[in-house]
Formats: C-alpha cells, structure tokens, sequence
C-alpha cells in the first residue's frame, strides 16, 4: 500500500487558526527537522476552553495562547506526552489559568534501563511534567459544550495518548500519526512493538481526521494508518533482507537501507533500526550479541 506525506502547510506563527467547530490551532515557532514546522497547540471549546499540547517553554507562544484565550475560564491542558517539544509550557499556563492538567502520566521509558543505559531521547524528555489527573484508556473530560476522550496509543513515547473530541469524528492524534511524515520511535522511550499495536488500534477506529502535534490534517485516516504500518513492514523486510545479505550492524544497515534520507536524520534512522531490531529479536526472528543497543552486532536466527 503507498504512502503519500502532505507537507503542505502554513505555520501561521502567532494567530490562531480555526480548524472545526470550536477548534483552533496555533503553531509554535520552533521548527526543526524532527518538529517540522513547529509544535501545534489546539484549543478546544468557546466558553469554557480546553488546551492541547501547550508546547514548548516559549515566550512568544505562550503569549498567543493567553491572547485567544482572551480572560476565558480555562479547565484542562492535556498533555499527549512527554517530550519538551509538548508538555513544558503546561506549567506557566496552569499558573496563569488556574487548569487542571492531564496526561496518561509522568514521563518514563518503554521498558526497563539497561546497565548503563541512557535513553536516546533523554534530552528531549520532560522529567519535570507529574499531571494533575493521571487519565486511563478511554477516560473522559469535559467542559462546557466539549467532552475529550483518552486513546492511548503507546510507541513514539510510553505514556503517548491521542484525545478524541466525542461527536465529532476528531481525533487529536499528537506524533502517533502525521501527515508530514512516520513518527520516531526510539528505545528505550518508544518500543516498535506498543507502535504497531497502537495503530491497528486506530485502525479499528472511525475517526473523520486526524489533527497532528505537527503539521497539518490527516485526511482518510483509516487508510493512511494502513500505509504506515505497511511502511513499517517494508522497513523490517528491507532489515531483515539486509542482515541476510551480511550486514551486522546498525550503521551498515543505516547507510544501506536510507541513501535518500537527510544526513541530519541518521541518528533518528538508526534509532529506528534499533526499534525494529528490538522488536526482532524479541519475536526470535533475530539474535544480537547481548542485549540489543545501538552498537550491538545482529544476525538472522538459525
């Protein structure tokens, strides 16, 4: 099945866009080739508001929040997880609003630390974020005229959860799904495994669109979740063809398997052989010698 990216898209830096009804987003100014451009914020409701994803510490941002907001009663800032690129603006704006703020959780890795383990994205984790309501699969907040429901959806980070704005047939799927491009997932944060299963979850789902934490709508989403677990699938094959071939380790494959890919974004690619080769081993479809990391050297299972 093909998978066609949209990078389409105006940040509009500042103000805020209306999406739907009673939806709007505003783009945070902090582009990058892992952010595109820049983190979305939504904010959900007219009377009494919702916010998703605050985003990053940033004076400028958390400015045109506070404008639209406009002196309105704010209830909930969800967090779809902990990345300083999502959560860490959630606390200056709980100050300023007086709001609850929800998430599945604090921040942690997909699967336990390994001796002398650091995670990958640990830089870019936000250890500081405990929210005030810790919500559950399927668990519901509302406010006046909105009601948003947790789907978890494990994978790009551990405690990742998309929201579903209920009657709508919106889903606010956070870096689970893009238009723009496939998500990162990197161990010990992420795990290739809660990744695929989070998608066939939203497979089974009949969600109208998708609003990203980067970039713009996705559109026939049940079909682009499709094309991105097959692309998932073509990358293990390519993997597993490429460990065939005599590759043993993660750069070899890298350079083998992403001759198209920015240099800028080796690191990233090599963090997601790493997931897939986790997930591989796991499955015994693969054997490493130890534990599987980043320098590891990996074969196919007699």
């Amino acid at each position: 099945m093909s998978l066609d990216f949209d990078t389409r898209f105006e940040p509009a830096y500042g103000q805020a866009v209306p999406i739907a009804d009673g939806v709007v987003r505003l783009t945070a100014n902090n582009p990058s080739p892992f952010t595109f451009h820049g983190t979305n914020s939504y904010i959900v409701g007219k009377d009494t508001l919702a916010v998703i994803d605050p985003g990053p510490d940033d004076d400028a941002h958390l400015d045109a929040l506070m404008r639209f907001i406009a002196g309105r009663p704010v209830s909930h800032i969800l967090v779809s997880h902990t990345h300083r690129d999502h959560s860490p603006l959630a606390a200056r704006l709980k100050t300023l609003t007086g709001a609850k703020t929800v998430a599945e959780g604090p921040h942690r890795t997909a699967r336990a630390l390994r001796l002398g383990e650091v995670p990958a994205l640990d830089a870019s984790s936000d250890t500081d974020f405990v929210p005030d309501l810790a919500i559950g699969d399927s668990g519901l907040v509302d406010g006046d005229g909105w009601a948003l429901r947790a789907v978890l959806t494990p994978g790009h980070a551990a405690n990742h959860a998309a929201f579903a704005l209920e009657g709508t047939g919106i889903l606010f799927s956070a870096d689970h799904v893009m238009a723009w491009s496939t998500s990162i997932v990197a161990p010990p944060d992420g795990a290739m495994s809660d990744y695929m299963a989070s998608l066939d979850r939203l497979i089974e789902r009949d969600d109208r669109f998708y609003l990203p934490g980067h970039g713009g709508l996705v559109t026939a989403p049940q079909k682009f979740v499709r094309g991105l677990k097959a692309h998932r699938k073509m990358r293990e094959r390519a993997i597993l063809e490429r460990l065939a071939a005599g590759d043993r380790s993660i750069p070899d494959i890298v350079k083998a398997i992403y001759r198209d890919t920015d240099p800028r974004l080796f690191g990233a690619a090599s963090l997601s052989v790493l997931a897939h080769l986790e997930d591989l081993v796991g499955t015994g479809r693969v054997v490493s010698d130890g534990a599987p990391s980043l320098e590891a050297t990996y074969a196919p299972a007699p």
